[in-house]
Order: C-alpha cells, then sequence, then structure tokens
C-alpha cells in the first residue's frame, strides 16, 4: 500500500484500516491489486467511501462485482468519474454486471442490439418514461467506463451515445404509433381508399444538432424534426385527419421522453429548429416543409440541416426531405457573402458570452479561474463546429465529398480535399478531441448539460486529473485549454473573419502588405525586428516576400517568447534564408513551422539525415514528431539547396522505410501483449515480409503519397497466420491513423492478391500459386516494382524472386505483356485522365512507366532489387533497348514529370494532379520548377506530345 501512501486523505488512519478491512473480503487473486487500482484513480478518497457504501448496503453485489479484477477496475472508473452513476450502482448494483466481462466492454453496441434490448425491458405497450429513463442510465453506464478507460475513441463514444437516442427514440415512435393505430386505424393518403400498405402515410423523425452528426454528449438537448408524408385521414372507426394522427405522436413522443422521473429524463428534446420554429406546428407536411425551405427559410435555417439526418420513423420520407433541402443549403460558387452571412449568424449566437468578455478577457478568466464556457468561448467547439459548416457551405457544392455531419470527419474531409491544410487540420482536431473530452467530464459527474468549468479548486484539479491521460494539474488544465483556444481563434479569424475582404489585400514591391485604405501594413513583431533581430530584419528586407509574408509573421508572434530561436535565426543566415524560402514557396511546410517552431532546428541542417542523429523512437507518438523532423530536413534540401528530384525521392523513400520498419517492430511487441501466438513456444521476429509496391517500391516516395504494402508470411509460420494478421492490421493502424498531430501517411493493401476483398496476409505459397494461375495481368505486372521494406530481408528478396519469374513466364516470355500493358494503360486513361492529366492523360507520366515497364519485360526475366526510373532507363540503354537520345529524352521527361509533381506536393502538402488555376500559384511552381529541371513549365504541352510520340512508337 506505499503507492497510496502518496495521497493525502482528511483523515489517513481511517483511510488505511478501511481499506486493509476491504481488502479482506476480496478475493486473493484481487486482493493485492485494490490498493494499486484506487492510487491510480484520479480520485481514490471517493472511490474508497462508495466501495465502503457499497459494502454496506449490498454486501452480495460487493462480493459478486469485486471477485475479478476487471470489475475492481470498472467500479473505480465509474466510482472516480461519476457521482451519480455510483449512486445508480449502489441502488441498482445488477447494473454493473455488464462491466464484468472485460471483453464485452471494447465492442461497440450496434442500434439494432440497443432496440432489442429495449423490446426486452419494456412491457408492451406505450413505455413507462421511468423504465425509459433507467435504460438510458444504464447504457450510459457501459459507455462511460469504455470512455475513461481509454475502450473506445471519441468518435465511438459520441456515436454510442447517438445510437443510444436513436434506438430510444424509435422504440418510443413505433409503440405510440401501434397504440394509435389501435384507436383511430392506420393514416393513409388522400388517394388511398383501398386500404392497401402502399398507400400508408409515413412519418419520420429528422435528428439535427449534434445528434444529427452522431456526436451527441452524455447529457445533450437532442433537436428534432417532425415530418409526414401527405394529408388524408385514418382508416379506423374513429378516424381523424393525418396532420392530427401525427401531431399526437410527435407531442407524446416529446412528452415521453423529456419526462422527469427518479431516474432524471431521458432527454431534454428541442423542436425549435423546426420550420417556422417555436411558432410553428410540431409536424409538418413534407409538401410544406419543402415549401419552407424553398421559399423562406433563413440561411442559418438552411447552415444547421448539414447535420440532419432520420434518426427514426420511415426513412423514404425523411430522406425525400433532406435529398429537396441539399442543393440549396450548399453553394456552388466560392461566394464570400455567404461566410459574411454565417459570421453575423455567428455573433448573434455569442452575444451574451461577448458581453461577459468585454468585462473579462479570456487570459484574466483563465488565470482567476473564472467562467469558462468550452462550447461557447472564443476558440471553443461552436467555433469549430462553425467554421467547419463555413466551409462545408463553400466547397460543398463543388465537392459533396466533404458534405458530411460530422465534425471530426468533416475536418478530415476538409483536409483530404486541400481546403484546410495539414496544420490546420492537426490543431482543429486536436482542439476539438480535447474540448469534447472537457466536455464529457463536466457532464458525466452529475448529469447535467454544462460546459462551464469550476472555480472550486480543488473541482478543478479532480477535472483535470479526469483527463485522458490522467495525471494532469489544474495549471496543465488551464494552460493547454487557453493554448487550443488560442489556436481555434487564431485560424477562425484567418479562415472566416479574413475571407470577406482577403482580395483587397495586395502585396507592394517591397514585400510589405498593402490595404487600399491604410497602407503599408507591418505587424508590430515585425517593426521589433530592427532592435531585436537586426540581421533577420535585414533578410526578411532583401527577401521582399510576398505569398509568405504574413505566414512569416504568424510565425514570429509564435516565437516572440521563444529568444533561442528568433537568436538563431538572427545569427545563422543559412537558417533566415532557408526558412523565407520556405514561406514563400511552401504554404504547407509554412503551417508546419507555425504549428511546431521546433522545426526550424532541422530546417538549419538540409544536409543531415536524421537517422545520423537518432534513431527512429520505438513510441509511437516520438515516431511521428521523428518523421516529421525528418521530411522538413529532406524538403529543405530539396527546396532550399536545389537537390536533384529522385535524390530526394530516395531519401523520403528511406524515411518510409525507418517508419514502416518500426511501427513493424512495435506491432509485434504490442500484438504479443495483447493476443499471443497460438503455440506458446512461437517467437515472432521477421516471419511475416512487408512488401512495399509502387512509388515506394521504386524509392520514388514523396511527400504525401501512399505506400502500397503487401503482406506476405513464410510457409513454415502459415500456423501462426491469424497472430501475423493482427500484427499486419495494427502495423497499419499505428502508421495511417489520423491524430491530432497528423498522420505519418496513408497505407494502400488494395494491391494484394484479390484486392481489398481478400485476406490482408497471405503465405507465399499462396501468393505464387495465385499469380501463377489466377491473377490478372495487371496484378502480375504492379509486382515489378516492388521490394521487401520489413521482415526478413533475404527471404522476402527470393520471394520477389518468384513472383517475378512468373511475371516474365506469362507477360514477357510469352509476348502477352505489350497488348496487356496498353490495355491497362487505356483505362487508366479513360478512367483517372481528365482527373490527373499530368499523371494520366495521353503523354502524362504513365506513359514513361508503362514503356519502361513494357522493355523491361520484353528483353528478359531479370530480378532487380532496387530500381527507381533513372536506373530503369540506364539497364535499358545498357542492353540495347534504348538508344542514347532515346535514354536521355525519357530520363529528361521523367524528371520534368517528377519535379512538377514534387512541386505541387511541397506547395500543397498533398498530391495533386492538375496544375492550379491562380495564376500565383503557377509561378510559384514555375520558380520551384527551375531548380530540378531546365525544362519550363511552359513546354508542359510539348513535353506531353514527345512522351505520346514514344509510346505510341513502341505500342502502335
Amino acid at each position: 500500500m506505499q503507492r497510496l501512501l502518496t495521497f493525502s486523505y482528511r483523515d489517513q488512519p481511517r483511510a488505511m484500516r478501511e481499506i486493509a478491512d476491504l481488502a479482506k473480503t476480496l478475493p486473493p487473486a484481487v486482493r493485492n491489486r485494490f490498493d494499486l487500482l484506487l492510487a491510480a484513480s484520479p480520485a481514490p478518497e471517493r472511490c474508497l467511501q462508495y466501495f465502503v457504501r457499497l459494502r454496506e448496503r449490498q454486501p452480495s453485489a460487493f462480493d459478486r462485482l469485486t471477485r475479478s479484477t476487471a470489475g475492481l477496475r470498472h467500479l473505480v472508473a465509474v466510482f472516480a468519474h461519476s457521482r451519480f452513476l455510483a449512486e445508480e450502482i449502489l441502488e441498482h448494483p445488477d447494473w454493473a454486471e455488464q462491466l464484468l466481462d472485460a471483453s464485452e466492454l471494447t465492442k461497440v453496441v450496434t442500434p439494432e442490439a440497443l432496440r432489442a434490448q429495449l423490446e426486452t425491458a419494456c412491457p408492451p405497450g406505450v413505455p413507462n418514461p421511468l423504465e425509459l429513463a433507467k435504460f438510458r442510465r444504464r447504457q450510459i453506464l457501459r459507455i462511460l467506463v469504455r470512455d475513461v478507460l481509454g475502450l473506445g475513441t471519441l468518435p465511438e463514444i459520441t456515436a454510442e451515445l447517438s445510437d443510444l437516442a436513436d434506438a430510444l427514440v424509435g422504440f418510443v415512435y413505433q409503440r405510440i404509433h401501434e397504440d394509435l393505430v389501435i384507436r383511430y386505424g392506420v393514416p393513409r393518403s388522400e388517394s388511398g381508399a383501398s386500404g392497401v400498405d402502399v398507400n400508408e402515410a409515413k412519418f419520420a423523425v429528422i435528428a439535427l444538432g449534434k445528434l444529427g452528426g452522431e456526436e451527441l454528449n452524455y447529457s445533450s438537448d437532442i433537436d428534432l424534426m417532425f415530418v409526414y408524408s401527405e394529408p388524408g385521414s385514418t382508416d379506423g372507426v374513429v378516424s381523424i385527419t393525418n396532420k392530427e394522427f401525427f401531431k399526437r405522436a410527435a407531442n407524446r413522443l416529446t412528452e415521453l421522453l423529456s419526462t422527469y422521473t427518479a431516474e432524471g429524463l431521458c432527454y431534454r428534446v428541442d423542436l425549435r429548429l423546426r420550420p417556422d420554429g417555436s411558432l410553428g406546428e410540431v409536424c409538418v407536411s413534407l409538401d410544406g416543409a419543402c415549401k419552407y425551405y424553398a421559399e423562406r427559410a433563413r440561411d442559418w435555417e438552411l447552415q444547421m440541416l448539414i447535420k440532419a439526418r432520420v434518426a427514426a420513423g420511415d426513412e423514404a420520407t425523411g430522406r425525400a426531405l433532406l435529398d429537396f433541402i441539399e442543393p440549396r443549403t450548399y453553394s456552388t460558387t466560392l461566394d464570400f457573402s455567404a461566410i459574411e452571412q454565417l459570421s453575423q449568424t455567428r455573433g448573434r449566437l455569442n452575444e451574451k458570452l461577448a458581453a461577459r468578455k468585454a468585462k473579462w478577457g479570456l487570459a484574466t478568466r483563465i488565470r482567476e479561474r473564472t467562467s469558462i464556457d468550452v462550447k461557447l468561448e472564443r476558440g471553443g467547439i461552436r467555433d469549430i463546429e462553425f467554421l467547419v459548416q463555413c466551409l462545408q457551405r463553400l466547397y460543398g457544392g463543388a465537392e459533396p465529398w466533404v458534405r458530411h455531419g460530422g465534425t471530426m470527419l468533416a475536418l478530415a474531409r476538409l483536409q483530404d480535399k486541400g481546403f484546410l491544410s495539414g496544420a490546420e487540420y492537426g490543431r482543429l482536431a486536436s482542439a476539438y478531441q480535447f474540448l469534447r473530452h472537457l466536455e464529457h467530464r463536466l457532464q458525466f459527474e452529475d448529469d447535467l448539460q454544462t460546459h462551464t468549468l469550476p472555480t472550486d479548486p480543488e473541482a478543478l484539479e479532480l477535472l483535470a486529473r479526469r483527463m485522458p491521460g490522467g495525471g494532469g494539474s489544474a495549471d496543465w488544465l488551464m494552460l493547454e485549454l487557453r493554448g487550443h483556444l488560442s489556436r481555434v481563434t487564431e485560424i477562425y479569424t484567418r479562415v472566416v473573419g479574413t475571407q470577406s475582404f482577403a482580395a483587397d489585400v495586395v502585396p507592394e514591391d517591397d514585400g510589405h502588405v498593402l490595404h487600399p485604405a491604410t497602407g503599408p501594413r507591418a505587424s508590430n513583431v515585425v517593426l521589433a525586428l530592427d532592435q531585436r533581430a537586426p540581421a533577420l530584419a535585414a533578410a526578411l528586407a532583401r527577401g521582399r516576400l510576398q505569398r509568405g509574408y504574413q505566414p512569416f509573421e504568424h510565425l514570429l508572434e509564435r516565437l516572440s517568447s521563444d529568444a533561442a530561436r528568433v537568436d538563431a535565426l538572427n545569427s545563422n543566415p543559412d537558417l533566415a534564408e532557408y526558412s523565407l524560402d520556405l514561406f514563400e514557396h511552401s504554404p504547407y511546410f509554412a503551417e508546419e513551422l507555425i504549428r511546431w517552431p521546433e522545426l526550424l532546428d532541422d530546417v538549419a541542417r538540409p544536409r543531415t539525415p536524421l537517422t545520423a542523429d537518432e534513431p527512429p523512437p520505438h513510441e509511437l507518438a516520438e515516431l511521428r514528431r521523428w518523421y516529421r523532423r525528418e521530411m522538413i530536413r529532406i524538403q529543405t534540401g530539396s527546396i532550399c539547396l536545389a537537390q536533384p528530384i529522385f535524390d530526394t525521392l530516395a531519401r523520403t523513400s528511406e524515411l518510409a522505410d525507418a517508419v514502416i520498419a518500426r511501427a513493424y517492430e512495435i506491432a509485434i511487441v504490442e500484438t504479443l501483449h495483447a493476443h499471443p501466438p497460438h503455440s506458446a513456444t512461437y517467437a515472432p521476429r521477421d516471419q511475416m515480409w512487408v512488401i512495399a509496391m509502387g512509388r515506394l517500391g521504386v524509392r520514388e516516395f514523396d511527400l504525401a503519397s501512399d505506400a502500397d504494402l503487401v503482406f506476405v508470411l513464410a510457409d513454415a509460420d502459415a500456423s501462426e497466420l491469424l497472430f501475423w494478421t493482427r500484427v499486419a492490421e495494427h502495423m497499419v493502424d499505428m502508421v495511417a491513423a489520423y491524430t491530432g498531430s497528423g498522420v505519418l501517411f496513408t497505407v494502400d493493401t488494395r494491391l494484394r492478391p484479390n484486392g481489398s476483398s481478400g485476406p490482408l496476409v497471405r503465405t507465399e505459397g499462396a501468393v505464387i500459386e495465385y499469380f501463377a494461375r489466377t491473377a490478372e495481368a495487371w496484378e502480375g505486372i504492379t509486382y515489378m516494382k516492388s521490394r521487401a521494406v520489413a521482415g526478413d530481408p533475404a527471404r522476402a528478396e527470393a520471394f520477389l524472386h518468384q513472383i517475378q519469374e512468373v511475371d516474365w513466364r506469362r507477360y514477357g516470355q510469352g509476348g502477352r505483356s505489350r497488348s496487356d500493358l496498353r490495355q491497362m494503360r487505356v483505362r487508366l486513361e479513360k478512367e483517372q485522365g481528365s482527373l490527373h492529366p499530368l499523371k494520366a492523360a495521353r503523354g502524362g507520366y504513365y506513359d514513361i512507366d508503362f514503356l519502361l515497364m513494357y522493355l523491361r519485360l520484353k528483353s528478359a526475366g531479370v530480378f532487380f532489387r532496387v530500381l527507381n526510373t533513372p536506373a530503369r532507363i540506364e539497364v535499358l540503354e545498357s542492353m540495347s533497348d534504348l538508344d542514347h537520345t532515346q535514354a536521355k529524352f525519357l530520363l529528361d521527361a521523367a524528371t520534368f514529370y517528377r519535379a512538377l509533381d514534387h512541386g505541387l506536393r511541397v506547395m500543397t502538402g498533398h498530391a495533386e494532379g492538375k496544375l492550379p488555376k491562380s495564376e500565383a500559384q503557377r509561378e510559384t511552381l514555375a520558380d520551384l520548377l527551375r531548380r530540378w529541371t531546365p525544362i519550363p513549365l511552359s513546354e508542359l504541352a510539348e513535353i506531353g506530345n514527345k512522351v505520346s510520340a514514344a509510346f505510341d512508337r513502341q505500342f502502335g
């Protein structure tokens, strides 16, 4: 019990006696764990009190629930985090039975399973509000344990809370509908005299707000709208209109869900977002709703429908309304006046908070710990959700992919399409997760709808210890909160607040920013450089930044309290030059440096691989940081030192190799712990081979490239296929997972046998058999660009040699490769040419790639361990498949296309298949291109024609 003594109890001797007395009643297997579990909890004293009360009030339940370490751990989680659920366990100890099976708590309970449980829990007929409230709280108990023990991610937890609400709403409506049908008959359409089912009028419950986005809180209102399909009347002895029938259903549903009981209520139901708000009909017809949104809906009403979805009732009826509204919700052009209107709406939503902030600034309130509302505070939850909706309104017309009600997924999609930078996504996603975790911990203490931090110091300390990861202090919590709020506010102001006047800002010749009304606009931080860092000020003046000027100001603001790095920029002219160059030519890396100014240390060392300073870390979060550092070293060398493009791609490939190899090791260790091999004596080391394909396979991996990976297991280890499949799954999850600090890189496993429908891991024999007998031509040919990046390198190389021999026998030796490759190329041009013309259109990079693959297959089945494009061309020239003139042209053209692609990536942070439309962006791209190739951007069409002609000469 020594660890427990580090905690201060009000009555330490009594606490020790109670712990000792409790421990005596526990089974020996868990007795020694009791004090450790208490000590690790955020509130050991409170936990102890609840255990004492449970033993006194429910002795048999105490014995049953504390029989296992899992049961004990889960009780500690509840007692430490939620007062109202702790009291529920004292009153209903049987509720805690669901916490005894640890394996069940790792699973998400589906809406269908919840509906089935409701059917069992409630007798026939319209349910009693008390039973509904009990059911909700019992499910909340399970979800909370999953949440606080990290058994579910934030999106999983909010989705489960939403599924629970959906299940309750759907179940209650179904029972109410059945009861009303008994009284009044089935509601029929006006044309439905025949009484057949097809003419039955339908009813839909549309969820809005957080429930609509499937991001419900523990104690949220649920925003609902009720719609029925068509007018008519019921066919019962006592007949009423459909409008009256569904109005009664809607009112009864609202009443049952929001009735207070001894177990609280299910949900506060808010119907104010319906057409005409609180003055409108409780339930509106589909035709009436469509007319309202077509003719009278205000802009904010369209905005809030971004989160709308059908939660219960008839899916077709609800979907008909949402499909009608969707084109009106999203702009088809980038109309910044819409942003201005939404900004005005956002301002009205926060009038009360703004008045309070005028009296007490954020810094003061954080310092004084006074009335911080994590939802409404500037930079809080509502600002993030509002910012996301603004961008969805602007870009959702042209890009349906960004249309999604969930904030987290919408953020990822906006970043995926380039409407948010990687750095902006990272900050917003990290802040949103932090704030939602904080909001949850405020609410599940007493099942109250609150978003305000406590002012009591002890309560604030407890709240900090309850945050994910635990162990934080109140000072830590407030520091983290201030950082997130300020970062969100900066992005909100920049993305939303500046859109309407951004077109009026133009660069002056000296690189300073001009505004038509005010003239030069150098910030205070720039003006202060003359005294603080004169050499840097001179470099900034010489650099004549235009596109990078304002972002560099943001960096200087971030460095205002970092004297060491300002001094480094001032004293190291190379570092200053490299930094200014990056900010001018790479908006993506400018954002990275603003977010992580410590990366400046790596900008100063572009020629030195990070592996020379430190090996890849064994901890995942540190590995992400290591990857980011090496990436900026590589790209600084590429941009600022004009290093050859294929050297840069080789170095980036080595970086990806190192990450994959380390992730392989981590995955083995962690899978061994969580899911040991079938055989207790089995020793996993390197028996599974990770094969890189595509760009990584030929060592031409680049910033934001996908890693095409295939997993192959040695035949001798086939009995442990399940274990290695788990290793591969965990490895992919680690590398490709979105986190607050971004993603390492995307992993694509679809090039495995049978594609995404096939097993993730196959034995070597099964793969060879597949390619010898079943594989299509394009599948076999993809292995011409493959190499091992993890696992036993010698055995993997032998395996690849076999695969390529099969390739040559099937496609090269028989002469099939020419027609097969041409068909593949034609299909790619048809499917991707318009979207990705630089790669897939006629004369694009794929023409060069396919031409080289054909010549390699045509000449001989020679196995090469690694061949990038220049090496492939050199080999073909040495074998007389290309003359010197042809080889030189292909090398020049390949370098041009790779440089063009690379320039687009370092500008935007993601892959681009087309040239930018903006003239300013094209100028930046042309400037970058000159560093890596003598061929100017203006000759793109000419290069394409020549490449196409070379392709046609070989393929006809």
